[in-house]
């Protein structure tokens, strides 16, 4: 409990099978001396066997033949939408569970603002979202979010503060928010504040990271670590069986292009292929003006 923070858990849990898997082979090893000298060779076999097993895993895998009701059960994709209707419809009716979504915009075009904007709009649902900034700190994170539910502006809000607090009270749903410094978390960072959430029976219907180029990776090349990062992210997503929503940054080209397309994707252009459905944002200056 007081370690349930730590980003080395998985390391932790993985040594720590190997040694039982070690105690319990040794104890076969020993246990069989005494077989041996009784010429017990299928009793030695059994507990070698069963030492072996130790640590492995249970889930045989799915029994083809056998079940297809599980399949039919199973086989209806499990959505939370977005929120703004022509995308669900393309995504047909949202972003699965398990699902890596992207939003792809140059700097300073709204990719915070559209994640919240999804964030929001599940709240109203009465969904439990866990929002993780990297760059913006908790409480202005929560100002923008009152800035949507109320259409009062976060410099204002201060005026407002009991307008805004009944709003408040009429959503359904739970919000988590949670800042770590850019390039100070990794995505075991985020795992294992969702495992400190889950010991406090805290599910999360949806995650949003802001945004994902800035977590911390691990290696040498830029393109590789980003593409692990994007890897890692949509095993979380998988792990909880919830979407995760993020964002990526475009290179200059993507700066004044009407349409931000996937050539304009900075840095790792194999992140594409790890995410299961992107989306570009564009603004140019004559949008703006």
């Amino acid at each position: 409990w007081n370690v349930r923070e730590s980003s080395d858990l998985e390391f932790v849990q993985k040594e720590t099978i190997k040694f039982c898997k070690n105690q319990k082979l040794k104890n076969a090893i020993i246990d069989s001396v005494v077989l041996l000298e009784n010429q017990d060779y299928d009793g030695i076999k059994k507990k070698v066997d069963d030492a072996m097993r130790a640590g492995t895993e249970r889930d045989i895998g799915h029994d083809y033949l056998v079940s297809l009701d599980e399949r039919l059960s199973k086989s209806a994709r499990d959505t939370v939408e977005c929120g703004w209707s022509e995308i669900d419809e393309i995504m047909d009716g949202g972003l699965g569970g398990g699902e890596l979504g992207v939003i792809v915009a140059p700097a300073g075009i709204g990719k915070s603002w559209a994640l919240q904007c999804i964030g929001a709009h599940n709240l109203r649902k009465g969904r439990t979202v866990v929002h993780y900034s990297l760059e913006l700190n908790e409480n202005y994170v929560g100002l923008r979010y009152d800035t949507i539910f109320t259409g009062i502006t976060t410099s204002n809000i201060k005026y407002y503060v009991e307008d805004v607090k009944k709003k408040l009270k009429k959503l359904p749903g739970k919000l988590m928010i949670k800042y770590y410094p850019t390039k100070a978390a990794s995505v075991q960072t985020l795992g294992s504040h969702l495992k400190q959430l889950e010991l406090q029976e805290i599910k999360p219907d949806i995650v949003l990271v802001d945004y994902a180029d800035i977590l911390m990776g691990y290696g040498k090349e830029k393109r590789f670590v980003l593409e692990s990062i994007y890897e890692d992210l949509r095993g979380i997503a998988q792990i909880y069986k919830c979407p995760l929503w993020t964002a990526s940054q475009t290179n200059r080209s993507g700066l004044n292009a009407e349409v931000v397309t996937m050539e304009s994707i900075s840095e790792a252009f194999n992140k594409c292929f790890v995410a299961d459905f992107i989306f570009s944002l564009s603004r140019t200056m004559e949008d703006k003006q």
